[in-house]
């Protein structure tokens, strides 16, 4: 582990305005210096992703935080096309879903998830579970340099 850790720029990919919101507020909670980039939807993560249209001047993300049910392109859709694309599958996706269905799960891990994290709904505990992916993530865990 290194001493001082750069932040990394982190993909949310959530439709949900309410789990964006507590995201970025167990970010502020937990003084979280990483910057959290928001995808709507699975057709605009992947624009995000390829650096397309708007997002020409994307960073790239060290990690992702994936729903599965999402707009335009479902979360499984776009799991495969990041693991499938060789510029991509390097990035670690935590699927960050309130399923916690087995087929779900199976699914994920056989798309070459990196985790599955099921959304708790109580708030100090979703904030817990934040600060568990940054800390296991950005401090623990080597990422590959961008």
């Amino acid at each position: 582990m290194s001493e001082t850790l750069a932040p990394i720029d982190i993909l949310l990919v959530e439709d949900d305005p309410g789990d964006v919101l507590m995201t970025q507020e167990a970010f502020e909670h937990h003084k979280i210096r990483n910057a959290l980039h928001i995808a709507s939807d699975g057709v605009e993560a992947l624009q995000f992703l390829r650096r397309e249209g708007r997002f020409a001047d994307a960073p790239r993300p060290g990690l992702i935080l994936l729903d599965l049910n999402l707009p335009r392109k479902d979360g499984r859709e776009v799991l495969g096309e990041i693991k499938q694309d060789p510029a991509l599958r390097t990035i670690p996706v935590v699927v960050l879903t309130t399923s916690e269905a087995e087929e779900d799960i199976l699914r994920s891990y056989d798309l070459h998830c990196n985790a599955y994290v099921t959304k708790p709904v109580d708030f100090e505990k979703f904030v817990e579970v934040v600060r568990q992916i940054d800390d296991f993530w950005v401090t623990v865990v080597q990422l590959p340099h961008r």
